[in-house]
């Protein structure tokens, strides 16, 4: 039996997109590509789990109170939104996390469904044993999302054809690829991961 794959689409919201609150750049150029990954995964009844970032007014996370970033992805704001333009198919898994006052959670591992049920404790009942990852951003959440699968046995697909990175310092999406590589993901697109699949 084929082990069961999912597509992971790591934290799209709004305030990562150009004009939110901690804009990606051009990763709305990105949204036809995760949205072509999200059709062939649904149209195959497999898993698509969709992370978010989740966090309260006052955490942390958030440099007026000590953080790296300004405020973003506000529980319940619109930019804590998806996209309008993101296909989110029905059935689709939604997982929040940073919903701590001092939270960072940048992995979706540190994620939890409305039952809190942890990321990990999902993608184990689904007997889900390959993840495909992409979203936002390259050199933090996708990042540490495909670290910590790696760490839990998880076999991981980088769709680098579908992730953007902030990119504080130039390098910091080429080093995230090369370090994840180094882990053990492999780096792929949409026709590879087809053949995959």
């Amino acid at each position: 039996m084929n082990a069961v794959k999912a597509l992971v689409v790591v934290d799209f919201q709004k305030d990562f997109c150009p004009g939110g609150a901690l804009p990606v750049s051009r990763a709305d150029k990105i949204i036809p590509k995760i949205n072509r990954y999200i059709e062939f995964f649904f149209l195959r009844k497999l898993p698509v789990i969709f992370t978010r970032d989740w966090h309260p007014k006052a955490t942390s996370h958030f440099k007026k109170h000590g953080g790296l970033w300004p405020v973003h992805c506000v529980q319940g704001t619109g930019g804590a939104m998806f996209p309008d333009q993101l296909a989110i198919p029905q059935g689709a898994i939604i997982l929040s996390k940073g919903m701590g006052a001092k939270e960072n959670s940048y992995s979706s591992f540190d994620a939890k469904n409305k039952k809190k049920e942890s990321f990990l404790a999902v993608l184990r009942r689904l007997k889900v044993k390959e993840i495909f990852v992409c979203g936002l951003a390259t050199d933090y959440c996708v990042k540490y999302t495909v670290l910590e699968a790696l760490k839990n046995k998880f076999k991981v697909f980088v769709l680098t054809d579908a992730i953007k990175a902030v990119n504080l310092k130039k390098s910091d999406a080429a080093d995230a690829l090369q370090e994840m590589s180094r882990a053990g993901a492999v780096m792929s697109v949409y026709g590879k991961a087809r053949k995959i699949l």
